[in-house]
């Protein structure tokens, strides 16, 4: 492993750097806030009540472990050394918590849609990154994955499908719910409307919500068309099997990711438009009266483009890692493409069901248009309007790095009519919604972005501090007063922005994502992940060819960093040259600089993406 040496006084020191770390250590003390205000001694969530009393009695696992979904990759990036053990801690709270309610077996969700056991998945997914030798996750790791590989309840190998929608520790759980009504009637979805419009037992949502014995008929058809066989959210359970290869190595789990996307993918085959729906024979449309849209959580109902384009990412660029096929990115690629040739300048007052994550962009925009996608499809056509989630094909552009996938965000930018450098102060669910001024930051147009965002950050992370401390519910009096999204909303931990700025990634993807880290770092005196304490990183080029990265040692003691090429050393770096020295040769993953008190160091590297076999490995030991 090439060993450099920085020598480069730090005289001015940077803004950025300052704030970098001052964000490590606020985030140290409001991690523990919340655990002191909402946890018990064994890292339970405090909750007196239970899950599995609603309608459908099957929701709310991954409104568990949601709260500490970013705690490991904090911990990952630079984080306390305990922050680790706290996120084991109430990992595994968590964990007891819900087995004792009834809601899993064997340590995994009984069953349910993989749009939401993808969110509930990204605390396993972090601690196995964080921590790939421990024994107990090896064994989990594995166990999961097995629910969906051939031998295993839920994949017929035969068809290539996972047999039901809600799916799971106890097999294929067909339908929605486990009691007579046979559909959930959530007020929550009425926004939504409802699917099968082209039924004869359809009608408004309201006029069946009111109408049990019409609500039943129609809960009958939604059962019947869209509780059973696959649909296009289940590429999501991929992650299990990608999980279970990097930390094991066993190539089974590799084999299963290339034959189930690949399934996928040929269903796209003379299509213009990806299905979103197969029967249990593997034919699309088995239950639709052959249409290609309207299975659950598809293209027609709820969200449309955001389950189905996350879900393709998920699944293609677990495919692609595992095998090097670059074919299956076109799977990805096809629900953005789909959506675009349908795009639309329309006025912001229009905007459809997904569209408040967007309204601090729009309040300034001349005129009030600006470029919109249609995000569902039925019998009637496409529908349902709002801004392209721009994570989606930032996420695309991240892995492939190819031009055609920088030419769709380009497009994206120069039919807005907001402006892509600002830094708006806001959190959403997947703490995501930060791309467009990364974006232009690493394309040079918005060079102050780095303090603007870790600013941002910080003042994110004290209001919710803030409303922890002030919070005036007792958290223990059950869901009426303490609802299981409470938690999600006072998570005071963020990672985005130092995952854009010290890594030169994206937020990991909400629902079963893997974290794809373009760069990540080692701290080769303590022998643990993430960057030593009182340095500072920041990437400012992405480029395989060209990539850049600032480190900066604040304190007075040296600090030794391993920067590593990729989540899963998976990629090769050729060279590295520090400062305006010359290149050196690596060959390998990653490297060694030295950063005595009060140095920086800048680093240019060369690379080819995804030219080593990836796994958890660290540059100590190999997670084997």
């Amino acid at each position: 492993m090439p060993e450099l040496r920085a020598n480069r006084r730090v005289t001015d020191v940077p803004r950025w750097a300052v704030l970098e770390r001052e964000l490590f250590a606020a985030q140290d003390k409001a991690w523990r806030t919340f655990a002191d205000r909402y946890t018990e001694r064994d890292g339970r969530l405090v909750f007196r009540d239970s899950l599995g009393h609603g309608l459908d009695g099957r929701d709310g696992v991954d409104d568990f472990y949601e709260p500490f979904f970013n705690w490991p990759t904090l911990y990952l990036l630079g984080g306390s050394a305990d922050l680790l053990t706290a996120s084991r801690r109430h990992w595994r709270g968590v964990t007891a918590q819900l087995t004792e309610m009834g809601m899993l077996e064997s340590g995994l969700e009984r069953g349910y849609d993989w749009f939401h056991q993808g969110e509930g998945m990204l605390l396993f997914y972090g601690l196995c990154l964080a921590d790939p030798n421990d024994a107990e996750l090896r064994e989990l790791a594995c166990r999961f994955a097995d629910f969906y590989l051939p031998g295993g309840p839920n994949y017929d190998p035969a068809h290539r499908v996972i047999r039901a929608p809600h799916n799971g520790s106890a097999g294929p759980r067909p339908g929605f719910s486990d009691h007579d009504t046979y559909f959930p009637w959530s007020a929550a979805l009425r926004p939504y409307g409802l699917p099968l419009s082209w039924i004869d037992a359809a009608a408004p949502f309201d006029e069946l919500a009111a109408s049990p014995e019409r609500a039943r008929a129609y809960g009958r058809q939604m059962w019947d068309r869209m509780g059973r066989g696959d649909t296009i959210v289940n590429l999501a359970a991929t992650g299990l099997a990608v999980n279970a290869h990097l930390i094991g190595g066993e190539q089974r789990y590799a084999d299963w990711v290339a034959e189930y996307v690949g399934a996928w993918h040929e269903r796209l085959d003379g299509r213009d438009v990806v299905p979103d729906n197969a029967g249990l024979n593997g034919a699309v449309g088995e239950y639709l009266d052959g249409r290609w849209y309207g299975g659950h959580y598809g293209w027609t109902w709820p969200h449309g483009l955001s389950p189905v384009g996350s879900a393709t990412i998920i699944g293609a660029s677990n495919a692609t890692l595992l095998t090097g096929d670059r074919g299956f990115l076109d799977l990805a690629r096809n629900p953005l493409d789909a959506v675009l040739r349908h795009a639309e300048r329309r006025g912001v007052e229009g905007m459809g069901t997904l569209g408040r994550r967007w309204q601090p962009h729009l309040r300034a925009t001349p005129g009030g248009r600006t470029l919109m996608v249609p995000q569902r499809y039925d019998d009637s056509g496409w529908f349902d309007y709002t801004i392209m989630p721009t994570q989606l094909p930032m996420s695309l552009w991240h892995f492939s790095r190819e031009a055609v996938d920088l030419e769709r965000i380009e497009q994206l930018r120069s039919s807005s009519e907001w402006d892509w450098t600002t830094v708006h102060t806001q959190r959403i669910k997947d703490e995501a919604g930060h791309e467009e001024p990364w974006y232009e930051y690493l394309a040079g147009r918005n060079p102050d972005f780095p303090e603007r965002m870790l600013r941002s950050a910080l003042d994110v992370c004290a209001e919710r501090v803030a409303s922890i401390e002030n919070d005036p519910v007792d958290p223990a009096v059950g869901p009426d007063a303490l609802g299981i999204h409470h938690w999600q909303d006072r998570n005071p931990v963020l990672t985005e922005a130092l995952l854009q700025l010290t890594t030169g990634s994206p937020q990991v993807l909400y629902n079963g994502g893997l974290a794809q880290l373009h760069l990540r770092y080692h701290d080769a005196a303590g022998r643990r992940p993430g960057l030593p304490e009182d340095v500072a990183a920041l990437v400012s080029d992405v480029r395989p060819d060209h990539t850049v990265v600032e480190l900066v040692n604040l304190g007075d003691a040296p600090r030794s960093v391993v920067v590593q090429a990729g989540s899963f050393a998976e990629h090769l770096v050729h060279t590295v040259r520090l400062d305006d020295g010359p290149a050196h040769d690596v060959e390998g993953h990653c490297c060694t600089v030295e950063l005595p008190g009060r140095t920086r160091a800048r680093l240019t590297l060369t690379m080819t993406l995804r030219a080593g076999r990836p796994s958890y490995r660290s540059p100590w030991k190999v997670a084997r």
